[in-house]
């Protein structure tokens, strides 16, 4: 899938990839899809809810060798 940027949260506990996640937002145009890369499995949950409860699009998740993949686009 094509991304705009790409956040690397990978080794961070959360609230650091949904913190780092909405500063990074903060700087997109809408229709932007921002793509990131997590290693914390609590990341699944919390990105998802995230963007639900901001108005931001989950396209797609993945799971490549034990790194989350999201894509989320700015609403």
């Amino acid at each position: 899938m094509n991304s705009d940027k790409v956040l690397d949260v990978k080794g961070l506990a959360c609230p650091m990839p949904i913190v780092k996640t909405k500063k990074q937002m903060k700087e997109m145009e809408q229709g932007q899809v921002l793509e990131i890369h997590a290693t914390d499995q609590g990341a699944k949950s919390d990105l998802t809810a995230w963007a639900k409860s901001t108005g931001n699009e989950m396209l797609e998740h993945q799971e490549d060798g034990g790194v989350l993949k999201f894509w989320i686009r700015k609403g």
